[in-house]
């Protein structure tokens, strides 16, 4: 689940698979990415980095709210929160 959110996250981007390397250990790519984003603490998109679990503590935001009619022989609805640019990020 981490490596589709990595560019959000104070994590690195790319990987090196293991068999690339010739070793069992996966190694980081570039350090450049990962530099870059410690420094600003900012994504490409100018978002905010985050911790893994920040971001899916932000993600529990969004809710799905039942409605309930004022009037009898309305059927319920539903009614979902907006989304913020960082979470329409996450999820798209």
């Amino acid at each position: 689940m981490r490596s589709p959110l990595a560019p959000l996250l104070f994590e690195d981007d790319e990987w090196l698979e293991p068999w690339e390397s010739g070793s069992v250990v996966v190694q980081v790519l570039s350090a450049t990415p990962a530099k870059r984003k410690a420094s600003t603490k900012r994504t490409l998109e100018k978002f905010p980095l985050q911790s893994f679990r920040t971001l899916v503590t932000n993600l529990s935001t969004i809710a799905k709210n039942r409605v309930p009619p004022k009037q009898t022989g309305i059927s319920v609805s539903f009614d979902l929160t907006t989304a913020t640019p960082l979470q329409h990020k996450a999820f798209y």
